[in-house]
């Protein structure tokens, strides 16, 4: 009998298993996950979750039932400390090894930590699995003064969050805009008028030097003088969680190197979602992705690959996000050379923005334009044809024309 294992019990990791049954694999499958809880969906935990609008059993992605149906052994609160290759094994906090047929490594990512004094306090928290949610949902609900280190995703939702709640909200953040690594100055001024509309106050430029309290933060140290706060959020990106395959051998570079099917130098063990650095033929370059996306159809495409299939793992990069009354889609990806510039169609209110590279779009998103949506955009990037930029930016042009 065949067993697979697969190590990270995230949506990576549960979307992986439900493939592998549905194609018909009906073999062993053991589920190893660091965390308590079954493996759940993470954007809510920085938006419908955290405000309170979505309860806790939404998050998850099957429940246990779905699991001893399919009968899939899953272990939570058991991470996978060693991999022996030449074995064919892990081995679990504890000494308990299992063999593997094959294996995937799911272990994600975890958020960055800012390395200054007091990040150890009361009141400072990040953002990655439930249990921070928990904890930041009950802080939150208490209002008070919220200050936010770092004009990401993370930092950016969860700032929504605290106004939501009624906090007083300001973001701190060393570049000269939010997001501005992500998607540039131009749109990232459209996330910082959107927050100042909205009562945050932002220090763009500033850079967090540490935080001060006795055993609770009370305030935060910039470079630009003290900041008030009675909660803190860390939002400074992540970093894929590489060690377990370093440790065996297996090749890592911002994240764990694999081909177009997800296959690491190992025949036999396959990585996918965030911590996978995925080989994509269209940019002639590795890509990791840390969005859902990446763990929703990663996790499918790696099971197909665990079974023999002919697998190619070249989806366009997507991403969300929901601050206020603004929803947001972006797809595609910026090639080594960054963009020329950025072309937008629409007001403030709702609009579409295009990142050109030699006349061609390789990224773009909408704001609130869920008529027309990313469909025609990502036609736009797939068929990699020069495009009239003032055409593309004309509101009354289609964008299939």
């Amino acid at each position: 009998m065949d067993t697979f294992v697969v190590a990270g019990a995230g949506l990576t990791g549960a979307k992986a298993v439900e493939t592998l049954r549905a194609e018909g694999f009906a073999d062993r499958i053991v589920l190893v996950g660091a965390e308590p809880d079954l493996p759940y969906e993470r954007p809510p935990l920085s938006k419908g979750y955290l405000l309170g609008a979505d309860e806790r059993p939404s998050v998850f992605v099957h429940d246990e039932k779905w699991y001893a149906d399919q009968g899939i052994e899953v272990l939570t609160g058991r991470r996978v400390t060693a991999l022996d290759r030449a074995a064919h094994e892990v081995e679990l906090a504890g000494g308990e090894r299992i063999g593997y047929t094959k294996l995937l490594l799911a272990t994600g990512a975890s958020p960055r930590r800012l390395r200054v004094p007091g990040n150890d306090l009361d009141g400072v928290h990040y953002l990655r699995r439930l249990a921070h949610a928990d904890r930041l949902r009950d802080a939150l609900a208490s209002g008070g003064r919220v200050v936010v280190a770092g004009a990401g995703w993370i930092g950016l939702e969860t700032a929504a969050a605290a106004r939501h709640y009624g906090c007083s909200v300001t973001i701190v953040e060393p570049a000269a805009s939010p997001l501005h690594a992500t998607l540039g100055p131009e749109v990232g001024g459209f996330f910082a008028d959107l927050h100042r509309r909205h009562g945050v106050d932002l220090r763009l430029g500033t850079g967090v030097t540490g935080f001060a309290g006795e055993t609770a933060v009370t305030a935060v140290r910039t470079d630009d003088g003290d900041i008030p706060a009675d909660v803190v959020v860390v939002g400074i990106g992540a970093r894929p969680e590489t060690q377990l395959a370093a440790d065996a051998g297996l090749a890592v570079d911002d994240g764990i190197v694999v081909d177009a099917g997800l296959r690491t130098e190992d025949p036999d063990v396959f990585a996918a979602g965030d911590v996978a650095s995925v080989w994509q033929e269209r940019y002639g370059r590795r890509v990791r992705v840390e969005h859902w996306a990446a763990a929703t159809n990663g996790g499918p495409a790696a099971a197909l690959a665990m079974l023999g299939r002919e697998v190619v793992h070249d989806d366009l990069p997507y991403f969300f996000s929901d601050q206020y009354d603004a929803g947001m889609e972006f797809t595609g990806w910026f090639p080594p050379g960054g963009y020329d510039r950025v072309v937008t169609r629409g007001d403030a209110e709702a609009f579409h923005a295009f990142w050109l590279t030699g006349g061609r779009v390789v990224a773009g998103l909408h704001v609130n334009k869920w008529d027309e949506g990313l469909d025609a955009v990502r036609e736009l990037i797939l068929r990699g044809r020069t495009v009239d930029p003032a055409r593309l930016a004309d509101p009354d042009r289609p964008l299939t024309d």
